[in-house]
């Protein structure tokens, strides 16, 4: 019997090469799927929209997942993956490149050198200009200045060694650092205690922490306060995390001298202390690539095995295969779970070959390897079991 392909809805233009992840005799990946098995997404808001109770797993490609309801992903026990990280090299670059468009004040000087097109000078007059000009831009060399970076993941861990090898000092600070990004850290880097002492120790500040309840302007008026008069701040992280506001007065005071971001808000278009970008982070054909590849494999890990790896909102849960067949279940975060699914089929007369359960906040997720056939009967038992929100039942193909 020919195995039913798994049906990809994609609503936005996702990189072909990582297209190719989902071969053609086992997926059918389309822009009009009416009951798919998963979605692919990147910027399109899925907030509004009627999700089909059909879908699985949604995949973001890239890292933020403000556009996907991740909450009423989870309460219907669907992850929701992205890719951390595929994109880092990309932002990387772009905070490098900020930080040399503040130290050299190059957007002021770009500015004045338009402004000389169509005066009608004679080249003598164009060379006097400029070199009277340009002494006003007089800027800085990046050695032996301090970047503070608040969030060590990949990205900011990049950025950290990157700037050593230009001859900065690094100040990191991360409270919620893991123990892998840990070891990927260069070992040159000072850690800090708070964001204050971020701000009051270094000459540019760069923001790679995640938008939550938390960090929702985490850099805000009180703390801006104790930025280091003259300093520059980087937000390539997400618009909320900086509070606007507190950043024009800042500015307005000369307090903060350059304020640098891949997210433009009316409240700062036009100020001159200001370098607004239109959300390049992620925009390289390689970012694309990268993340397109990785959130690809991720969906395929999981409809295929029940694999996961970077769900915003479930454990990462990786077991090789030992048996035929492997039950995947979702539920919540709650006592006498695992009893009760291994009782379930220990009364269905089911060998457990191999069994893993991780939890993640409120969501828990197992994953079951057993040696025969489990019935449908045994399944609609799992899944009545209170607090149980997704039985899927994956035998081996083949």
């Amino acid at each position: 019997m020919t195995q039913k392909k798994f049906q990809v809805l994609v609503l936005n233009q996702i990189a072909p090469i990582g297209l190719k992840q989902l071969p053609n005799d086992s997926y059918h990946v389309a822009k009009d799927v009416n009951r798919p098995d998963a979605i692919l997404v990147r910027s399109h808001d899925m907030h509004e929209m009627a999700i089909p109770d059909s879908v699985l797993a949604i995949g973001r490609a890239g890292a933020g997942t403000n556009n996907i309801p991740v909450k009423a992903m989870s309460e219907r026990g669907v992850p929701v993956f992205n890719a951390p990280g595929a994109n880092a090299n990309a932002v990387k670059e772009l905070v490098l490149a900020g930080m040399l468009i503040s130290a050299r004040n190059l957007a002021p000087a770009l500015q004045f050198v338009s402004s000389l097109h169509g005066n009608g000078d004679s080249e003598d007059q164009l060379a006097k200009r400029i070199e009277d000009g340009k002494k006003q831009f007089a800027g800085m060399e990046l050695p032996n200045h301090t970047l503070g970076v608040i969030g060590l993941g990949k990205i900011g861990s990049l950025i950290a060694d990157a700037a050593i090898k230009l001859g900065m000092n690094v100040l990191g600070y991360d409270p919620e650092i893991t123990v892998d990004a840990a070891w990927g850290l260069p070992s040159q880097v000072r850690k800090a205690h708070s964001i204050d002492e971020v701000l009051k120790a270094s000459h540019f500040v760069t923001l790679h922490v995640p938008l939550v309840p938390a960090t929702k302007h985490l850099i805000n008026a009180k703390n801006l306060a104790n930025l280091r008069a003259g300093g520059t701040l980087l937000n390539f992280s997400r618009e909320e995390i900086v509070d606007a506001a507190a950043v024009a007065a800042s500015l307005d005071a000369h307090h903060l001298k350059c304020y640098v971001t891949d997210f433009p808000v009316g409240t700062l278009l036009g100020h001159s202390g200001v370098v607004a970008l239109p959300h390049l982070g992620a925009s390289t054909r390689e970012a694309e690539d990268n993340c397109a590849v990785m959130v690809a494999d991720q969906i395929r890990d999981y409809l295929e095995h029940g694999i996961i790896q970077n769900a915003v909102n479930f454990p990462n849960v990786v077991m090789p295969r030992e048996a035929p067949h492997r039950l995947a279940i979702a539920n919540a975060n709650v006592p006498n779970m695992v009893g009760q699914i291994s009782s379930a089929m220990a009364e269905a007369g089911l060998n457990i070959h191999n069994m893993l359960n991780r939890s993640k906040g409120d969501m828990a997720y197992t994953l079951v390897d057993v040696d025969s056939a489990v019935k449908p009967n045994v399944i609609a038992r799992i899944a009545a079991v209170q607090g149980v929100r997704a039985v899927r039942y994956l035998p081996r193909a083949g």
